[in-house]
């Protein structure tokens, strides 16, 4: 037997140095590991680049002056890709004006040559604490909150590191995602994570109560409010008084009641059915949708005036299909899982077999992974989950991967084809817009067939798609 387990110390930040001169990079990373952060050193924006594709660090470092795409271009493709990582520019004197606009587009700060390493230290810190909760989490470790949260994606990565973030405000989150993408899951790290974690978290998923039903599960009801009203009910929003409530599918809530959860938001209080006194009520919201609900608004489905306030910060999960690297981890975890519920002793997929859950199309994403490694659990008579079972629990074709010779090919020809369109088959223009010389743009028409006439304004063939 063991003894009552011991916190764990809070992991030490990832940095991402980036510095073509091998010197100053050998220096920045012994400066830092030994102050205590973990460094990955890289000498060119597209190392930095690959970096981030396998993990996210918690800050970049980086030189301005770099070999191929300087550290300014590593900024903006940061910026499209992670927006809330900070980075931190190092730049020679020349480069200052340059350092000086990047901070207005949103480099968290610059330092010139030589710098001080103390304020390099300080400088880390500051933007470290801004991009980190005010409290570690709960529960022992720090990462504790996301221990659900199955992934290596890195786009997982940045949606948790913006969950965190904002777990400690009572800022009104709104979650979007297709269905199955683990929205549910996601509210409960936020909430796990927040200052909120020792009160309750609530979820109701909106569009599955009746409209005559929802209100008093909401609200409350005191007895004598309607027919079946024999006693008092505490709603929703009593019960999470202090906690978490995630109003699950909040696109689907009827108009009338959307009107008094707008009052509720205004007044942190309910009033239940029936009753003439209002209730004060602490309650941080979270709401999650799969439906377009700027479409929703505009066609008047759903209140402009409750949109902003429920879309105070919007996250949003990619669909499993945009974050494949995550299948084998998760076919894995859910396989585990479900070997001991259904008593059965399996160990791995076969290879074929987790090519082919790999590549399938996912409409239902996460969810429709669990049901189909459920499906082969129950079925399994071998160790190893074979192909065939597979097969028969996706029921539905495989997505072509592409040969990375095809894939160029397809890109090429999309891409000229976008060039042309925009100049109207102006072949000259177009071959501006891609840096090259008439003759090679040419050629490359010819290659993927592509003819100026199809791209006229007044040519009366169709565009080829």
């Amino acid at each position: 037997m063991t003894g009552p387990s011991t916190p764990s110390a809070p992991a030490a930040p990832d940095l991402l140095v980036v510095d073509d001169d091998a010197d100053m990079l050998r220096l920045l990373t012994m400066r830092l590991t030994a102050a205590g952060y973990r460094v990955t050193a890289v000498t060119s924006a597209e190392a930095a680049l690959t970096e981030l594709q396998l993990r996210r660090p918690q800050l970049v470092l980086s030189d301005v002056r770099l070999p191929g795409k300087d550290g300014l271009a590593l900024f903006d493709d940061i910026r499209a890709r992670h927006p809330s990582l900070p980075v931190i520019l190092l730049t020679a004197h020349g480069t200052i004006p340059d350092a000086v606009e990047a901070t207005e587009r949103g480099v968290f700060t610059y330092l010139t040559k030589p710098f001080d390493g103390k304020a390099l230290l300080d400088k880390i810190a500051e933007a470290l604490s801004l991009s980190a909760p005010a409290h570690p989490a709960r529960q022992g470790s720090p990462e504790a909150w996301q221990t659900r949260i199955i992934s290596r994606s890195s786009r997982m990565a940045e949606v948790l590191a913006e969950a965190r973030m904002v777990a400690n405000s009572d800022a009104s989150v709104l979650l979007r995602g297709e269905s199955g993408t683990g929205k549910e899951l996601l509210a409960q790290a936020i909430h796990q994570a927040s200052a909120r974690a020792a009160k309750p978290f609530i979820a109701v998923n909106c569009g599955a109560i009746p409209e005559a039903l929802l209100e008093s599960e909401l609200f409350g009801h005191v007895k004598g409010a309607f027919t079946d009203a024999v006693s008092n009910h505490k709603g929703l929003f009593q019960a999470a008084d202090g906690g978490t409530l995630l109003l699950d599918e909040i696109g689907d809530m009827p108009p009338a009641l959307q009107v008094k959860l707008l009052r509720v938001l205004q007044e942190h209080e309910v009033r239940p059915v029936g009753a003439s006194q209002s209730i004060a009520v602490d309650v941080r919201i979270i709401s999650a949708t799969h439906r377009d609900l700027d479409a929703a608004m505009a066609a008047g489905d759903f209140r402009a005036d409750l949109y902003y306030r429920l879309n105070v910060v919007t996250l949003s999960l990619p669909p499993l299909s945009e974050r494949r690297e995550d299948i084998p981890l998760l076919a894995n975890h859910f396989l585990v899982t479900l070997a001991a519920k259904y008593d059965k002793r399996l160990s791995s997929f076969a290879p074929e077999a987790l090519k082919a859950l790999t590549t399938a199309a996912w409409p239902g994403n996460v969810r429709q992974l669990y049901n189909v490694v459920e499906q082969v659990c129950a079925l399994s008579t071998t160790p190893l989950v074979p192909l065939a079972l597979v097969q028969r629990a996706l029921r539905s074709p495989s997505v072509q991967v592409l040969t990375f010779a095809e894939a160029r090919q397809r890109f090429e020809r999309d891409y000229l084809v976008g060039l042309l369109k925009l100049t109207d088959g102006n072949v000259a223009d177009a071959a501006r817009l891609a840096d090259r010389n008439r003759t090679e743009f040419y050629r490359l028409m010819q290659k993927h067939g592509l003819t100026p006439g199809h791209f006229k304004a007044d040519s009366t063939q169709p565009s080829p798609d």
